[in-house]
């Protein structure tokens, strides 16, 4: 790191993911490449993603051989928000870190980018937008395949929605 301006990477992928030895180790490359050949010391990570907190888990285990690396948080304004019908998977997701004695989401620091608390339901996508603003490289994991589960419109309204993949638009936007 001598003297050179240090780069940042940030992570972005969709809600659930397989996990595999062979992904885990495939990120871990990456992110090992990122840190000895390109100067990247920072690392920037969003939530509710599968995704993220496997690349959490990864870059926390190459922090005891990397020690000046940093987790920064991206947390959206309604971060503390669950949609009831991720109630259960997040319970599990909470359950299955515990039991695995993995490495909980733990941060060097959090960011609060400029639309973080009036960007309403959708705030991950603003959120997305500024972890790419502020990275120099971005690593994806985006399955154009992917289709996010429909979702009820409202209490209120009787019928469902299929929303975007915030994966899709972080991704889209990132290219351009």
């Amino acid at each position: 790191m001598n003297g050179v301006k240090s780069k940042v990477c940030s992570f972005i992928g969709h809600r659930k993911i397989q996990f595999t030895t062979e992904l885990r180790q495939k990120i871990r490359d990456v992110i090992e490449n990122l840190i000895l050949n390109h100067d990247v010391s920072k690392f920037l990570f969003g939530s509710r993603s599968e995704f993220n907190f496997l690349c959490h888990e990864v870059v926390g285990e190459l922090k005891s051989n990397y020690p000046f690396i940093k987790r920064v948080f991206y947390g959206c304004g309604n971060e503390s928000c669950v949609l009831e019908s991720e109630r259960c998977a997040w319970g599990n997701m909470s359950s299955f870190i515990a039991q695995n004695k993995t490495l909980s989401m733990r941060f060097d620091y959090e960011v609060g980018y400029g639309t973080k608390y009036v960007s309403g339901r959708a705030s991950y996508i603003e959120r997305n937008k500024a972890m790419i603003n502020d990275s120099d490289y971005c690593v994806f994991f985006y399955d154009e395949k992917y289709i996010p589960q429909k979702r009820k419109i409202s209490n209120r309204v009787v019928g469902f929605y299929q929303p975007q993949s915030g994966t899709r638009i972080a991704y889209i936007y990132a290219i351009h």
